[in-house]
C-alpha cells in the first residue's frame, strides 16, 4: 500500500493529555506512516511542547514541527502543512481526538481499489473517554449519494479523512471560511468531477464536551454558516434552494435555546 503522511495542527488552548493521546493513536496504526506534520498554530504552552519534546525524541526521523508565528485559526495551518506533507495521500486527525488502530489501514485499502481521492467515515462522539459514548456522526457512503449530500450538509467527517495531496492543491488547499473550510475544499473538489467515499464503519472517535452545543448556538455561529453556504453556492456546486434550504436550517439552529437544539441533534443529525 502507498505511504501516507499525517496532518495534525495543535494551539495552546489543546490539553496535553489529549494531544499526546491523539498522537499515540496514529502511531499505532496497523499500517504505520512515515510522515507526520504537526502545525503548531502559534506559541504553544509548556505542557505541550513537553508532548513534542517527547515524541521528537523517541522517533527523531518521524515527526516535522512547523511552528507558525501566530494562530491563524484551522484553516490556515492547515493549508501551510499540506504543502510540508511529503506523500501524496494524507491522514487528517485532531489533536484531542482517537483514531481507531485500523483506520488507516481501510482508508489505504479503498484507495487500491477505487477511483476515489477522499476516503472518510463515520465518527463516534465520546465524552471523557471512548466508554462514554454520546453520539455517531454518520455519512454518506458512495459518491453518488456523497455528491447529493454535499449540496446542503458536509459530506464528510474532518478528522476521519484521507486524501490526495495534489487533488487538494489543485482545488485551490483550505481557503479562508471560518469554521467551514473543509466543507468549502471538498465542494470545489467535488465540483471539479472527483470521487469521494466513506467506509460506513467509526474510524475516529471525536471527543466532545458538555457546551458543544452550546457553543454553535448565537448569532456569530449563524452568520459563518450563510456566509460559507454562500460561498459554496457562488462555486455554482449547490443551487439557490439548497442555500436557502441550508441557511434557513442553519440559523434555526443556531437560534433555538440550547436544549431543544441539543434534542434535534441528538434526534435528527446524529444517531
Amino acid at each position: 500500500m502507498e505511504n501516507y503522511s499525517v496532518l495534525m495542527s495543535v494551539y495552546a488552548k489543546e490539553k496535553a493529555e489529549y494531544f499526546e493521546k491523539s498522537i499515540e493513536s496514529m502511531l499505532e496504526q496497523t499500517i504505520p506512516t512515515d510522515d507526520f506534520v504537526i502545525m503548531c498554530d502559534g506559541p504553544l504552552t509548556e505542557e505541550l511542547d513537553s508532548v513534542l519534546e517527547k515524541m521528537t525524541d523517541k522517533y527523531p526521523d518521524l515527526f516535522q514541527i512547523v511552528r507558525l508565528k501566530t494562530c491563524g485559526g484551522l484553516g490556515n495551518a492547515l493549508k501551510e502543512g499540506v504543502i510540508h506533507c511529503k506523500n501524496e495521500l494524507i491522514a487528517r486527525m485532531d489533536s484531542d481526538d482517537i483514531s481507531c488502530q485500523d483506520r488507516c489501514e481501510k482508508q489505504l485499502a479503498v484507495f487500491e481499489k477505487e477511483d476515489v481521492v477522499i476516503v472518510g467515515g463515520n465518527v463516534t462522539e465520546f465524552v471523557q473517554d471512548i466508554s462514554h459514548v454520546r453520539s455517531v456522526r454518520r455519512v454518506p457512503k458512495t459518491n453518488e449519494e456523497i455528491r447529493a449530500f454535499a449540496k446542503r450538509r458536509n459530506p464528510f467527517n474532518h478528522p476521519s479523512v484521507m486524501f490526495r495531496k495534489s487533488v487538494v492543491l489543485a482545488a485551490g488547499n483550505y481557503i479562508d471560511c471560518k469554521g467551514f473550510e473543509d466543507y468549502y475544499l471538498w465542494v470545489r473538489i467535488l465540483n471539479a468531477g472527483y470521487k469521494g467515499f466513506n467506509i460506513l464503519e467509526t474510524l475516529v472517535y471525536m471527543r466532545t464536551d458538555a457546551g458543544l452545543y452550546e457553543r454553535r448556538g448565537n448569532l456569530s455561529y449563524a452568520i459563518k454558516g450563510l456566509q460559507a453556504r454562500w460561498k459554496i453556492h457562488k462555486t455554482g456546486y449547490s443551487s439557490l434552494v439548497d442555500f436557502i434550504i441550508s441557511s434557513g436550517a442553519q440559523v434555526v439552529m443556531s437560534l433555538i435555546p440550547v436544549k431543544l437544539r441539543t434534542q434535534v441533534y441528538g434526534k435528527f443529525l446524529r444517531k
